[in-house]
């Protein structure tokens, strides 16, 4: 039987590999799995607990409806972040604006997260996995000042890690610094993370497709001829694709992740700049997806090097296997 590595045992045998290591990414890191753990447990218990469960009666800067959990979520992650004391600042999808700690310690820290703390969550009611998503960036402003704006927005290939926690059958947490990606999964027994999945690496092709197709009609002729490329024995499998599609970005990136696939969320004339977060969602998934061996893209360009202006700007999506989302993109 192979030794079990936990979370925080990995992440300090892999300390040298981070920019600046000095302890603090590992420390955040920590902390994240802390917050994660938290939720996770929530999650759990969201069909027992009416206070939990369902709407929160408001919504988000998004204009979507917040779901109780979502707050419960993100108010988990801030707090984690507020006492751990690596973080300057935060930016999440639940807020309208970006928050700068006032303490000393975080005034001094060189971190900001950039996060969604519970993607997919309209899918709590019906019990579909739902996930957090997380980027990290060095500041840009003077440390022992409060965070700034532009400490948030940095182009994705400034991020010096990325993750996602699943809240799925188990809880698994992946999570790159640059150097690979891995996953580890929750034992709720312990409540500890352990290495479940090593070296992670996306099929550089695949028979998943994911998309919502009740928009058909309104994607640009290049993205249905490629669909009906997946849909046909045309492509290079001489099967037709399999569609898949969860609607929880998590879920259906994380099962692509594994078993090869491509994610499609574009931009359509209701939606001309896409309708996922670039910040929140995107990069730090692109992040992930590169350092796997897959890309993506907005459909023409890298999301990796598209410069943010907007703390809550959309972007279309193009995710997953390499071979499979350049076919989408006609290259």
């Amino acid at each position: 039987m192979s030794q079990l590595v936990t979370l925080h045992e990995f992440i300090v045998r892999k300390q040298r590999d981070f920019p600046f290591a000095s302890g603090e990414l590992s420390r955040l890191l920590n902390d994240i799995a802390l917050a994660a753990k938290i939720v996770s447990n929530d999650v759990r218990k969201a069909g027992l607990v009416d206070h939990i469960l369902g709407a929160q009666g408001g919504q988000n800067v998004q204009g979507e409806d917040q779901q109780k959990l979502d707050v419960v979520a993100d108010q988990a992650f801030i707090n984690a972040f507020q006492n751990g004391g690596e973080v300057c600042g935060i930016a999440s999808e639940e807020n309208d604006d970006f928050l700068a700690f006032e303490s000393q310690s975080a005034q001094n820290a060189n971190y900001v997260v950039l996060f969604d703390p519970l993607d997919g969550s309209s899918n709590i009611d019906v019990n579909v996995s739902i996930g957090t998503i997380f980027s990290i960036y060095r500041r840009l402003s003077t440390c022992g000042t409060k965070a700034e704006r532009q400490d948030m927005l940095q182009q994705g290939t400034a991020q010096v890690a990325a993750g996602y926690v699943l809240y799925g059958s188990s809880t698994i947490l992946v999570y790159t610094t640059g150097n690979g990606v891995n996953g580890f999964t929750l034992d709720p027994a312990i409540g500890e993370f352990f290495l479940s999945h090593p070296d992670m690496q996306i099929p550089e092709n695949g028979r998943l497709y994911s998309v919502n197709e009740g928009n058909l009609n309104d994607f640009d002729p290049q993205l249905r001829s490629y669909l009906a490329y997946c849909q046909t024995t045309a492509n290079q499998t001489g099967k037709p694709y399999s569609g898949r599609y969860i609607g929880s970005l998590v879920a259906d990136f994380h099962r692509n992740l594994i078993k090869g696939g491509i994610y499609i969320y574009p931009a359509v004339p209701s939606a001309p700049q896409g309708r996922l977060r670039l910040l929140y969602e995107c990069n730090p998934l692109a992040f992930i997806a590169e350092q796997a061996g897959g890309l993506a893209t907005d459909g023409k360009k890298r999301i990796l090097e598209i410069q943010p202006t907007e703390l809550h700007q959309r972007v279309g999506l193009y995710i997953g296997s390499k071979k499979m989302v350049e076919k989408a993109m006609g290259l």
